[in-house]
């Protein structure tokens, strides 16, 4: 395509030490790397608001970290947005030889288990490669954000049956990681408290994912709510002439169950 082959002679030319832009010479692939996540969530956050010219424009700057990661890539001698495009269009062949070959899949739920075994033996030829054991969590990317990463090493241990067979269970783990909270705090062990808040949490998104509920998703809906009720507490008492920060405990909290009364 003309646009990919142009956007490549872009990024070429900003990366090209004759003529170059200083700052994108400058950058490598630990510099990039923030920018490409963050480029990721603005995408979702256009989805969220269902804002398709948004959404046109932020795939563009994510195809852009691609492109800049590619080029990086083909400086050292490694590889190229080409070997990028076709390393992920053989995957999907592979991926999906119900479409591209003989085997037949009749139901989603099949194909969803024809995937997973296939990705079971690409963890498996990548173990090989580095001469180790495969393992159910190889692939579950370090860089997750904490909540996503924990639902998804709950899924991957599900597998081999290491699970929870209820919510009834989960909920009686958040109840015991709550004690050894509390016992942590009476102990003033801030190591232990944060030890223990992290146990908590990782209950918590195994529950929304026992619960089909996205761990994630959950949080971001929670966050937007409370960022809602707290800005309409603030409008409430500028109208009034008043300032949070300068309110006691029991006013800010008529104001808090006010703004979740009109929410």
């Amino acid at each position: 395509m003309a646009a990919i082959d142009d956007l490549l002679a872009t990024m070429a030319k900003l990366r090209d030490p004759d003529g170059g832009c200083p700052w994108d010479l400058e950058q490598d692939f630990a510099t990039i790397k923030p920018y490409t996540i963050e480029e990721a969530y603005e995408v979702a956050d256009a989805i969220d608001r269902a804002d398709l010219d948004d959404l046109k424009a932020e795939l563009g700057d994510l195809l852009l970290q691609v492109v800049y990661h590619a080029q990086m890539a083909r400086e050292e001698g490694a590889f190229g947005f080409e070997g990028v495009a076709r390393a992920i269009n053989d995957k999907m062949i592979a991926r999906h030889p119900h479409v591209f070959g003989d085997a037949e899949v009749r139901t989603a739920a099949a194909q969803t288990n024809a995937w997973e075994r296939q990705k079971a033996r690409e963890r498996a030829e990548k173990a090989a490669g580095r001469g180790s054991e495969p393992s159910l969590l190889d692939d579950v990317p370090l860089a997750l954000p904490a909540l996503m990463r924990a639902e998804k090493l709950g899924k991957r241990a599900a597998r081999a049956g290491f699970d929870w067979p209820d919510t009834a269970g989960v909920v009686a783990k958040l109840r015991e990681e709550l004690a050894e909270i509390e016992e942590a705090l009476a102990g003033g062990d801030a190591g232990a408290v944060r030890e223990e808040i992290g146990d908590l949490l990782f209950a918590a998104a195994q529950l929304a994912r026992k619960a089909g509920a996205d761990a994630e998703e959950s949080l971001r809906l929670a966050n937007l709510k409370f960022a809602g009720r707290f800005q309409s507490m603030e409008t409430a008492a500028r109208a009034e002439g008043s300032d949070l920060s300068r309110e006691d405990m029991g006013r800010l909290e008529s104001r808090w169950q006010a703004a979740k009364r009109r929410a």
